[in-house]
């Protein structure tokens, strides 16, 4: 095996790409990325880095890509998949063999039916390009709407009333962070919100939104319509799997991965928000991750595996979300059917633990200012992967060490 090509020059994918090198690999190493840039993070588009219209925050620069030997193919689109003759086909009519494929292709945001193409009005974020459209209509007295009340939404709106911009945000949920947040913490983040000016409106349905004149108006269903300078869609992510299916891959809500990783191709491996696989911690249950810290892992792990090891996703999910002074952290997946169990941290700090019908701890959540809360989350992190059945009084009792709960 000489040659490891990576489709999706993202935060997996140039993680694999170094993690090759940092393990031994030495045969060569092509990075394939759509757009212009180099590998750049994309948390800060949606936060610092749109507030301060600030350049891409790079994973690397050119010369560390340089002298790791990898090769960096930017602004080229893969066109498809040749599994026969193990190539990848470039938009350009350019042709790279692989021995190994990773697809790293991540997701975009999931367009508002009917809504409106190439309006400079009605946008989604999710490039650095994107980020910069939007703050350049972001000053005080602007009018921003955002559909969706979920994370990179409410990050949003966060962000816009720090630059004077007037905010609505509209929900067709009951409530806000509906999808993996618990209602006692989405109140909390749905009350600050509402005390910074924000208007947030949920079990809104829209009947269709439109670009009008040098905005956007936003039509609903029960006859009003609410008028915006600039409408942002975060109504959530499509994984991109259009080539692994073109290539007759395997594709269950992502491209469908097994344990370590490996497509239904056994040349060919996906990691990161693209792919879907099974989870140990919950039965084998098959999950797909939107999650800056779950692409850093498995383009690690993957690295391993495409060396020919076969190491095992074993990590707990864990996911964070920043908004004014507020830190949002949740490792681990609930249900509907855990039971929870609050402890307080500090006045304005506390932490839930969902435990399973077996009294297994499954999830944590937690929301406090700045780092009131992470300790706390990675000890529950940290239990969750031992599979700990703790006592749902130690957990509550603020006297009771979580160390002590893990034998450390």
């Amino acid at each position: 095996m000489s040659r490891i090509v990576i489709v999706g020059a993202g935060e997996c994918g140039a993680r694999a790409a170094f993690a090759l090198r940092e393990k031994g690999f030495d045969g060569g190493i092509t990075l394939i990325g759509a757009e212009p840039d180099l590998p750049y993070e994309r948390p800060p588009l949606s936060k610092e880095g749109l507030a301060a219209a600030a350049p891409p925050k790079y994973l690397a620069d050119a010369m560390r890509y340089q002298e790791a030997r990898i090769t960096v193919l930017t602004n080229a689109p893969v066109a498809r998949i040749d599994r026969d003759e193990k190539a990848v086909e470039l938009a350009d009519g350019r042709s790279v063999a692989y021995d190994r494929l990773l697809l790293a292709t991540g997701a975009r945001p999931r367009v508002f039916p009917g809504a409106p193409e190439n309006s400079e009005r009605i946008r989604m974020l999710r490039t650095h390009a994107d980020a910069l459209a939007i703050r350049a209509a972001l000053a005080p007295g602007r009018k921003l709407a955002v559909i969706g009340g979920g994370f990179i939404g409410l990050e949003l709106a966060a962000t816009a009333r720090k630059l004077g911009a007037e905010v609505g945000v509209i929900e067709g949920l009951p409530r806000i962070l509906s999808r993996g947040v618990p209602k006692e913490i989405a109140a909390i983040v749905d009350e600050r919100h509402r005390r910074e000016g924000v208007k947030i409106l949920c079990g809104a349905r829209i009947a269709t939104i439109r670009h009008q004149g040098d905005g956007a108006n936003i039509l609903l269903a029960d006859g009003g319509s609410i008028a915006a300078d600039l409408l942002v869609v975060g109504i959530g992510a499509t994984p991109n799997t259009e080539l692994a299916e073109a290539a007759g891959l395997a594709v269950e809500d992502g491209i469908a991965v097994d344990e370590t990783l490996r497509t239904s191709d056994p040349d060919i491996f996906a990691a990161g928000d693209c792919c879907s696989f099974p989870l140990s911690h919950y039965h084998g249950r098959r999950v797909r991750l939107e999650a800056w810290r779950n692409a850093q892992e498995q383009g690690t792990l993957v690295a391993a595996n495409l060396m020919g090891a076969a190491k095992l996703v074993a990590s707990v999910p864990w996911f964070w979300s920043d908004q004014y002074e507020l830190t949002l952290q949740i490792a681990g997946l609930a249900d509907d059917a855990a039971v929870t169990v609050r402890r307080d941290l500090s006045d304005d700090a506390f932490i839930l633990f969902h435990l399973d019908g077996e009294g297994r701890l499954i999830a944590a959540s937690a929301i406090g200012p700045g780092n009131a809360v992470a300790r706390d989350i990675r000890l529950a992190e940290m239990l969750i992967a031992t599979g700990s059945r703790p006592d749902p009084a130690a957990l509550a009792s603020p006297e009771t060490k979580l160390k002590k709960l893990l034998g450390v």
